[in-house]
């Protein structure tokens, strides 16, 4: 039995992976390969390695785990996991919120840990298991959308606003957000045209955008048009094409996994698992790290790589003590206590 299993080999997985290694846990890393960002060509916002390939980036960390005789690497994906004597995934606890996990005694005390089946048709056993599945992106833009995303069609100007520094650009929506996004990007690009797709803008917004220099087109988007990934223009139902340097489109992300969903783990209404401060979802022994996962105070998911590395190492740290408590009769350091 592995102390840990983790199912996602991306930032978090990875950072997580680390953190218990070097505490000699051991840990099974299973991790197919593309994470949500594979499509994009560099990494930003992450100190010392600004502007590293994904794959790269990914490269590295399974580099400097292998120096880690504790973690092992399996490229496959996680088929099922339940908890060992419940029968099935789908009887885990589901009623019990993340802000009160800490008064539930761990899976692994009481039920002996988790059985994870493979994809490769193998299965292991783990004591605790930490989700870092991920999202991905559902994109229902126009057509022309999915060839040019991670390119020059994106969705988040930290990761890649920079970039469009000085070049025109568009951003495609009507609502209060994507006119926020407009008016960002207005201060570092050239131009600024926000296309609503016939959508109607809130009442002043139109008078907003033009006093920063921002340009509205008001007819439904047809298609993007470019070649190899790189956006040339953007085809209108009518009036004249718009020649643009790069496209910022909403994304709707979703859970790239559905295993948390079988386990019963606690979620928003926007899919996001629901953790605690240190990772712990509703279901006693289960973690979740990274994009995939959030608390309640943070309204969105965090998608910087960044953001999800650190989740891991917080995890990967909170599995550890978690597990040190019950090697060792310990009291739980994580508890909530009144007042």
């Amino acid at each position: 039995m592995y102390d840990v299993v983790i199912a996602g080999g991306g930032p978090a997985g990875l950072a997580a992976a680390l953190m218990l290694g070097r505490v000699h846990r051991t840990v099974l890393l299973v991790d197919a390969g593309e994470g949500r960002n594979a499509r994009a060509e560099t990494v930003h916002n992450f100190l010392t390695r600004d502007g590293i390939p994904p794959d790269e980036l990914r490269a590295l960390g399974r580099r400097e785990l292998a120096g880690y005789p504790a973690i092992r690497t399996l490229a496959e994906t996680v088929a099922t996991v339940e908890a060992v004597g419940s029968g099935s995934g789908s009887e885990a606890v589901g009623t019990v919120t993340a802000d009160e996990v800490e008064a539930v005694p761990a899976a692994g005390a009481a039920g002996g840990g988790f059985r994870v089946e493979l994809s490769g048709g193998g299965a292991v056993e783990g004591r605790r298991v930490l989700l870092a599945t991920g999202l991905a992106d559902e994109l229902s833009g126009p057509r022309g959308v999915a060839e040019l995303w991670g390119r020059s069609a994106f969705h988040c100007p930290y990761c890649h606003g920079y970039e469009c520094t000085g070049l025109p650009v568009a951003v495609l929506g009507a609502g209060p957000a994507r006119v926020r996004l407009a008016l960002q990007l207005s201060r570092f690009a050239a131009s600024v045209v926000l296309c609503t797709g016939g959508e109607p803008l809130a009442q002043g917004a139109r008078e907003t955008l033009s006093a920063y220099g921002v340009a509205v087109r008001c007819e439904p988007v047809t298609r993007l048009e470019g070649t190899d990934g790189r956006l040339e223009r953007i085809v209108f139902e009518g009036g004249p094409p718009l020649e643009r340097a790069a496209v910022f489109v909403a994304n709707v992300p979703r859970q790239r996994s559905d295993l948390a969903a079988r386990l019963g783990c606690a979620a928003f209404a926007d899919g996001c698992v629901e953790i605690d401060e240190f990772g712990r979802t509703s279901v006693p022994g289960v973690y979740a790290a990274g994009d995939m996962a959030r608390r309640r105070t943070v309204p969105v998911p965090l998608a910087a790589v960044i953001a999800a590395a650190a989740s891991g190492t917080l995890a990967g740290g909170a599995i550890d003590q978690d597990l040190l408590g019950e090697d060792f009769g310990l009291p739980d350091p994580f508890a909530r206590r009144e007042g």
